[in-house]
C-alpha cells in the first residue's frame, strides 16, 4: 500500500492511510489475527456475516423495486444553526 506525502503534509498522508487500510479490512483482520478464533466460533462469525450480507442484498433490492423506501438523504454540512 502506498500513499503519497505532498507537501510535507504528513498528518494529511497517515489520515488517508488509514482510510485505505479500512477499506481494505486490514483492521479487522489484525483483531482477527491477534486471538485464537475456535472453529466452531468462526463457522458461526461466518455464518453471521452471511445472513447479514443476504439481508442487506434483499433490502437493496427491494429499494431498487420500490417496496421499500430509498436511503435517507443526508443535509448539507456546516447549515446547522
Amino acid at each position: 500500500m502506498q500513499v503519497l506525502v505532498r507537501e510535507n503534509n504528513v498528518e494529511q498522508a497517515i489520515r488517508v492511510l488509514k482510510k485505505k487500510m479500512q477499506r481494505e479490512g486490514l483492521f479487522r483482520e489484525m483483531k482477527a489475527r491477534s486471538a485464537y478464533e475456535k472453529p466452531s466460533e468462526k463457522r458461526a462469525r461466518e455464518k453471521a456475516e452471511a445472513i447479514r450480507r443476504a439481508r442487506k442484498l434483499a433490502r437493496k433490492k427491494a429499494q431498487r423495486e420500490g417496496l421499500l423506501p430509498g436511503p435517507k438523504k443526508k443535509a448539507p454540512a456546516g447549515r446547522a444553526r
